[in-house]
């Protein structure tokens, strides 16, 4: 070979080898938001559910990645029912203090039905006194800063990593709309069994487990604080890997419940729905674990953020006289969203017609997209986009920003019912979402994907 062209061949190769060494900055941490006093338990319309006891404690997780250059972009996960558009607020602006893009930030709860109330979240269906008010003020005040602490403690644990990702299979969801009792079983029996698994390594030592279901977290009901099955496939899989911190990741669980289920407010029927969840828990924790055992597909070094979202069109609401001639015969939950339909026609105008609805698309290179849904979306969406982008390098969550609404799929809304028609008064809106509710999304969904490829070796953070 001649000098130059030998010259020329080493510099190739140098560049291809640091090309190689690029890898990823991982980091994680925890933080403990289980109540130090009684406080209203969410999930459940009607008089306040107030704790008696405690489980086991319930949790903020944070994933911190970077590529070695690359944005930065955290996952948090939250044992907590949702975030309010308020809360989602706060916490991006604390977040962005500390250099996370709002592209970058990715928060997620389990839906849990078994933690404390916070905020505004669900706000029409508690009936409080003074004093349980100020006890869920004084929680959420706690939950803020946690949520800063355990975002900051992830981006300062920040370390050499690799990636990986794979899916395993689990069976304790079922469509809960066909399930309904008489009437019901015609619905669509859809559900997602998919268990996908995103693992941090840092060389022998296994640093983080993310792990997602589709499957709403109502295994209890009672008035305890726990995780649900969740937080039980937490704890187990924590035990098992004790170096590791394990994070759940709600996925599209909008229509699916762990079932059969155990209702009673005897101790008897307390104590089996506990065993019940535990026992959910443990079968999603074997699901995980059985990944890990399979080969992992590595995720490379790269890393593009993208964030947008499109307005959900409703449909028209009830005129303002009949609003006001039904009230009377009113209470309850019903009651407090009509009376909040009236103060909207006589402070805005009108009844709202659109939802703003936020989307983000985390993209792994080719190995994996990473789809962020908002609100409690039902299954459609995570079976129709994995078909569509790849049932193996396409993980799609839902109850991600505010707990907006349901989300229904076309499929829902022409079925009628719960989730795509009768739900949608009690999240303060006029009315269900028009027809095409599901493309709207869809549509956004693929523009976000088809965006401009990132850079190579690197990629480019969104804002």
């Amino acid at each position: 070979m001649k000098p130059g062209l030998m010259w020329l061949a080493c510099l190739l190769a140098g560049v291809l080898l640091t090309d190689t060494r690029a890898g990823w900055q991982v980091g994680v941490a925890k933080a403990d938001i289980t109540p130090t006093e009684p406080v209203p338990l969410a999930g459940y319309s009607g008089a306040a559910r107030m704790h008696v006891r405690t489980d086991h404690p319930i949790w903020l997780k944070a994933l911190a990645i970077r590529p070695d250059d690359g944005p930065l972009a955290v996952l948090v996960t939250a044992d907590l029912v949702g975030l309010s558009t308020r809360m989602v607020e706060r916490i991006v602006r604390d977040a962005a203090a500390r250099g996370v893009s709002r592209a970058g930030l990715v928060l997620n709860s389990s839906h849990n039905h078994s933690c404390p109330v916070t905020e505004d979240v669900l706000w029409l269906y508690y009936e409080f006194t003074a004093e349980q008010t100020a006890a869920c003020e004084r929680y959420t005040e706690r939950v803020y800063s946690q949520y800063d602490a355990v975002i900051a403690g992830a981006i300062a644990d920040l370390g050499p990593a690799e990636l990986s990702f794979g899916q395993g299979l689990a069976g304790v969801a079922v469509n809960r709309r066909r399930a309904r009792g008489p009437g019901t079983r015609q619905f669509g029996g859809q559900v997602d069994q998919d268990v996908p698994v995103i693992v941090a390594r840092s060389g022998d030592k296994l640093r983080a487990v993310v792990f997602g279901y589709s499957c709403h977290t109502t295994a209890l009901g009672g008035l305890s604080v726990n995780g649900d099955y969740a937080g039980f496939a937490q704890l187990e899989l924590e035990e098992r890997y004790p170096e590791a911190v394990a994070l759940f990741v709600q996925n599209c669980g909008g229509d699916a419940n762990p079932l059969p289920r155990i209702r009673g407010n005897d101790p008897g029927a307390d104590a089996a729905a506990l065993a019940l969840a535990a026992n959910y828990g443990r079968i999603l924790a074997e699901a995980v674990s059985q990944t890990l055992t399979a080969p992992l597909r590595p995720l490379p070094a790269t890393l593009s953020l993208a964030m947008g979202g499109t307005k959900l069109a409703l449909e028209p609401g009830l005129p303002l006289e009949e609003l006001r001639e039904r009230v009377p015969q009113m209470s309850g939950l019903p009651k407090r969203a009509f009376n909040h339909f009236i103060r909207q026609y006589e402070t805005e105008g009108g009844l709202p017609g659109e939802v703003e609805y936020p989307i983000q698309v985390w993209r792994f290179g080719p190995e994996l997209t990473f789809i962020a849904l908002t609100g409690e979306t039902v299954v459609d969406y995570s079976l129709q986009l994995k078909a569509r982008y790849g049932w193996e390098s396409t993980w799609v969550c839902g109850y991600n920003n505010d707990l907006l609404s349901y989300i229904p799929s076309r499929r829902v809304l022409r079925e009628g019912g719960y989730e795509g028609i009768t739900g949608m008064y009690e999240y303060g809106h006029r009315a269900p979402y028009t027809d095409d509710v599901e493309q709207r999304i869809l549509t956004e969904v693929d523009r976000l994907i088809r965006g401009p490829a990132p850079p190579s070796g690197g990629g480019a953070g969104g804002q």
